[in-house]
């Protein structure tokens, strides 16, 4: 597998994807917004998700592999991967697919497993489940879903608002009674290339082995970030706990790319 196209590489998790594996694969990627350091480089291509057909970028790239990290419109993130899926199987090519804990957001009262049934209340999640199912229905060597619990690590969207709401002393939400994993960008890129380079398939939950309440996951950030005095908006959306974790449990990935919640927190400085 020398050849991948990573869907969305302008992103936060498709960009940290993309320089994880452009110094070992012919590695390309799409992006939206016009910045002149994809515009310059010659492996990103233009790509919108609501005008653009993504089966022209595939037959252009002819890619051995193809990694979705897409986000926008959910209609046309639908419609793209049909596209794609019609595409890997008529050619020798496989799609890994990002998707995300709130497959499982319907269920509260326990953390969930590679083959739990997939339940959400939310669009979001029932967006991902739709593109799950598509590829569940093709043959499992042509695909792997990625199931990824909330991303952290120094420039992510996550700490960047809690930055923000620092800097200017707003009030910071954080909900008690969730329980959940985690993952950072350093580690879940690491994850998915021993996933390419054993040519994996099949389902994977990419997260930290153990879980954390939510609030305290955050307070513990905070003080890593310096001498701040944050004010908490405490949000309560249920009585009880409520879990949104995604564990392995069949497919668990070797000792060394597995880790904690503390992991996260002392392998990055929050500053």
């Amino acid at each position: 597998m020398n050849k991948i196209l990573i869907l969305g590489a302008s992103g936060f998790i498709g960009n940290a994807i993309y320089r994880e594996l452009n110094s070992y694969f012919d590695t390309y990627g799409t992006y939206y917004s016009s910045r002149k350091n994809f515009e310059d480089n010659n492996q990103f291509h233009r790509y919108d998700l609501e005008e653009d057909d993504i089966v022209q970028i595939l037959d252009k790239i002819k890619p051995d592999l193809i990694i979705s990290a897409l986000r926008g419109n959910f209609q046309a993130q639908v419609i793209a991967h049909q596209h794609m899926v019609e595409y890997i199987l008529k050619n020798n090519c496989k799609l890994y697919f990002i998707s995300s804990a709130n497959v499982f957001d319907a269920y509260i009262k326990f953390p969930s497993y590679e083959n739990d049934k997939t339940l959400s209340e939310s669009i979001y999640g029932r967006l991902k489940i739709k593109i799950e199912n598509m590829l569940l229905r093709i043959p499992k060597s042509k695909m792997a879903i990625l199931r990824v619990p909330m991303v952290f690590g120094n420039n992510s969207p996550r700490i960047k608002e809690i930055k923000a709401s620092l800097d200017l002393n707003e009030p910071l939400e954080v909900f008690p009674n969730l329980i959940m994993n985690v993952t950072s960008d350093d580690k879940l890129t690491l994850q998915i290339h021993y996933l390419i380079n054993r040519d994996k398939s099949g389902i994977f939950h990419l997260g930290s082995e153990d879980l954390t309440h939510h609030e305290d996951f955050i307070e513990e950030i905070i003080k890593r970030m310096g001498n701040y005095h944050p004010i908490l908006k405490r949000v309560y959306t249920t009585n009880e706990d409520r879990y949104l974790a995604v564990l392995p449990k069949t497919n668990r990935l070797p000792t060394d790319l597995q880790f904690n919640c503390q992991d996260i927190i002392d392998q990055h400085i929050f500053t």
